[in-house]
């Protein structure tokens, strides 16, 4: 549960809003008499099915990519730091990187790479 928060937390917080906007428009005077009850209903019922799809389709690829990791594959990762030029870095065992828990770490490099942040690398 806690990976779902972290995961998930921005577009939970985003569909709170959301969610209230839809509470502020669905009780005005012009709306119809059902409006507050269908709206809050839908809207409720696409952000779940939006969240809970984005959480699956991550978790599917984290596990992707810490499983062709384990096989020696190599992986690209987003890298936040740099942001001119190579957006990217290339990471194997072979380059003596690890996995720790849901993280790649080098000693060679500063900071680790959450493995939502990655994918397999194919040539």
């Amino acid at each position: 549960m806690q990976k779902f928060f972290y995961l998930e937390g921005g577009y939970l917080i985003l569909a709170f809003v959301i969610l209230l906007v839809t509470l502020f428009v669905t009780t005005r005077p012009f709306m119809g008499k059902h409006a507050l009850k269908r709206g809050m209903g839908g809207v409720t019922l696409v952000l779940a099915l939006m969240i809970g799809t984005h959480y699956w389709v991550t978790t599917d690829r984290m596990a992707e990519v810490k499983e062709a990791f384990e096989r020696g594959e190599q992986i690209i990762c987003e890298s936040r730091v740099i942001r001119q030029g190579a957006q990217s870095i290339i990471l194997s065992k072979k380059l003596g990187w690890k996995l720790d828990g849901e993280y790649f770490v080098s000693d060679a490099f500063s900071r680790p790479f959450f493995t939502a942040r990655c994918l397999v690398y194919e040539k």
